[in-house]
């Protein structure tokens, strides 16, 4: 995979944030699932062109059990530089250890399916 450079999303492809992007699962380097693209940082330069800076992560899943969208506040930013391929999933260059944007399905798996009887046990 050669990574891309933020100024040529998807290496030159023009992408439709809500068809290619939005609602995407997002990939660590050993395709270990990061999370899902819930929103996008947008940058716009002096002639008009429109770039993706940040992809935002975090809160999504508790938001919509709720029935709204997570405050930006409490979103991640992943930067569109460590994005290095788009496909049916975005691939990332980064590890997810090294990321926060995981911390909702930490805490998830910690303070609700955990405790879920039988939930830690591997199925027979």
């Amino acid at each position: 995979m050669n990574a891309l450079e933020p100024d040529e999303p998807a290496a030159g492809k023009v992408l439709d944030a809500r068809l290619h992007l939005l609602d995407r699962q997002v990939l660590d380097p050993d395709d270990v699932p990061v999370a899902t693209l819930a929103d996008l940082d947008l940058e716009v330069a002096e002639d008009g062109t429109v770039t993706i800076g940040a992809m935002l992560f975090g809160g999504v899943f508790l938001a919509r059990l709720a029935g709204g969208r997570p405050p930006r506040s409490l979103m991640h930013k992943v930067p569109w530089r460590d994005v290095v391929e788009v496909d049916q999933t975005i691939h990332l260059s980064v590890g997810a250890d090294g990321l926060d944007a995981t911390w909702v399905e930490r805490w998830v798996r910690d303070h609700v399916i955990g405790r879920i009887p039988g939930a830690g046990h591997a199925p027979e």
